[in-house]
């Protein structure tokens, strides 16, 4: 009897070897990929940080000055005080006869301004209001007739007859040209503390009649054109950091600003200013809440730790 050939065994065998290495090859590559098996972890995108939002410390207060020797008529001095963070807008008149003790010597701001610039007029006033001041803004008329372009002009109430305003004590409509002959007016009844009331509550008045979102969407160009026309120690630096806080106070907030004056009594001609108004003023737009909260935990933790300690000596007795 013939021997069957080994390789009619071995080629079947060998085929279906073959066949059953493909069928759990691919079975195990499907596995392998399906669960994810040996891959690299895909990086995720990165989370884009949240420019549009504000904290206290982007809080930031400016000196404005308006110097227009041409109209032969006093400076007007006003702090513009910000926290985006809140969403708030301070603007304090200064009378410009004020005077106070500054550096040991009995100064007025006017003179301070005249003889030493801008830099003299912001120690000066942070004597007077006990706040820290920034920066400064000095504003010729064309910077200030820009910026009422800018800002887009107020609605705001007359009470003097002046040539070229309606003879009435309603609200009018004013441009920058009659903003300017107003806030110039050389017989304010009350002298300088009327101009610096008008001058507050008039730049109040404009920012919160004015479209917010309008001027948040064209921050940029409104900086540029301004910083050009006025004498100032803000730097593109200064912006670029608050560029951002700023604009979120613009697009979330809704009647941002608000007005004070200094209080105090005039006598031979000056202003004398007393401190009543800068305890609130501080307390509502120079403290960072977190920290009020701080303190109040504080002191709540303090008062249950005595009452609890006095529990506890009352058990003992």
């Amino acid at each position: 009897m013939a021997k069957k050939k080994k390789g009619r065994i071995a080629i079947p065998f060998l085929l279906t070897m073959f066949i059953s290495l493909i069928i759990i090859g691919g079975a195990a590559l499907f596995i392998y990929n399906y669960l994810g098996i040996g891959k690299e972890k895909e990086l995720e995108e990165p989370i884009a940080r949240n420019t549009n939002t504000a904290e206290y410390e982007d809080s930031h207060t400016v000196l404005l000055i308006l110097n227009l020797p041409e109209e032969k008529c006093p400076y007007s001095f006003v702090m513009m005080r910000s926290v985006p963070s809140e969403k708030k807008l301070l603007f304090v008149g200064i009378p410009s006869n004020t005077i106070a003790v500054v550096d040991g010597q009995q100064a007025r701001l006017d003179e301070s301004f005249a003889r030493g610039g801008a830099a003299s007029a912001v120690s000066f006033s942070e004597q007077v209001l006990g706040v820290d001041i920034d920066k400064y803004m000095i504003f010729g008329s064309d910077a200030l007739l820009k910026a009422c372009d800018i800002i887009g002009g107020v609605t705001y109430s007359v009470k003097e007859e002046i040539v070229g305003f309606d003879k009435t004590t309603a609200e009018q409509y004013l441009n920058g040209s009659q903003i300017q002959t107003y806030l110039t007016y050389p017989m304010f009844e009350g002298g300088e503390e009327q101009r610096a009331y008008t001058a507050s509550s008039l730049l109040s008045a404009m920012i919160n009649q004015s479209d917010l979102q309008r001027l948040a969407d064209g921050l940029d160009r409104s900086f540029n054109t301004i910083i050009n026309l006025v004498e100032s120690d803000i730097t593109a630096v200064d912006y670029k950091n608050n560029k951002n806080a700023v604009k979120y106070m613009l697009e979330r907030g809704s009647t941002i600003a608000r007005f004070r004056i200094v209080t105090g009594k005039t006598a031979a001609g000056d202003f004398i200013p007393d401190n009543s108004f800068r305890e609130d003023m501080i307390k509502e737009y120079f403290t960072d809440p977190d920290s009020i909260s701080d303190e109040t935990s504080k002191s709540s933790g303090n008062v249950s730790e005595t009452v609890s300690e006095e529990n506890k000596s009352q058990g003992a007795e």
